[in-house]
């Protein structure tokens, strides 16, 4: 299962499973490879970069195309390039579908307010993709000699983060933004402070103390440095 990862910028993570740290808002997207479908976890900030992003992963899978799109949190460089993929089954933790759907304005507005050309917004929001599948405590996706868990791992960074386990050796779990590395972690005004640590908790008893974390930004990471984090985040929140 394991592809060349030789498109631009794309690391290898594991057999068959792979990251790419996108330009300007340092997001990352993933990709996991099975037998007959493919996992990309989250899709980019325009549907120019979602374009590209699919691009490269049908190029990575010799002609195959993504079949499967797990959305970490519902913030703009994260979810807006959903509708460049097509006939793709979109995962999201249970509630993610109502904020996108509801949110739609705030969402190009916050876009736009961290330097987004307007124009570029307001065309990603406008065809802007739900979630078909909302995960409300775990759910197992089956690509095809490959089982990969999708775990409500939230709240934390915001009220529906999604984390993804892909098995394996090493072990890899795709945090959202409940970890960033290239700086301290982002509270929103959909931040639930409170409970960010005990998802942190979640998050180290899903990959243990050998997997490797990768942030919603920043570089990969081990379990020592998502345990600092949610040490830091409960004592700058004041809790346990």
């Amino acid at each position: 299962m394991d592809v060349a990862w030789e498109e631009p910028g794309w690391e290898r993570l594991a057999d068959g499973v792979g990251r790419r740290r996108l330009p300007v808002w340092d997001a990352t997207v993933g990709l996991v490879v099975g037998g007959s479908a493919a996992l990309m976890i989250d899709t980019g900030s325009t549907l120019r970069e979602g374009a590209e992003v699919r691009t490269q992963a049908e190029a990575l899978l010799g002609g195959r195309r993504v079949t499967h799109i797990a959305l970490s949190h519902p913030h703009f460089d994260h979810v807006l390039g959903t509708a460049a993929f097509s006939a793709v089954e979109v995962y999201g933790a249970v509630g993610v579908d109502d904020v996108l759907r509801r949110e739609r304005d705030a969402l190009r507005d916050d876009a736009i307010g961290h330097g987004m050309a307007p124009a570029d917004a307001a065309q990603a929001t406008d065809v802007l993709v739900t979630p078909q599948h909302v995960v409300s405590g775990e759910m197992t996706l089956d690509l095809g000699g490959r089982q990969v868990l999708l775990a409500n791992a939230g709240p934390g960074h915001t009220g529906h983060d999604l984390a993804v386990l892909v098995p394996g050796s090493p072990e890899v779990v795709f945090c959202g933004d409940l970890v960033e590395e290239s700086g301290e972690p982002q509270a929103g005004p959909d931040a639930i402070a409170s409970r960010w640590p005990a998802a942190l908790d979640r998050l180290l008893a899903l990959g243990g103390e050998d997997a490797v974390y990768v942030p919603g930004h920043g570089a990969v990471v081990d379990a020592g440095f998502v345990r600092a984090q949610r040490d830091e985040l409960a004592r700058r929140f004041g809790v346990s």
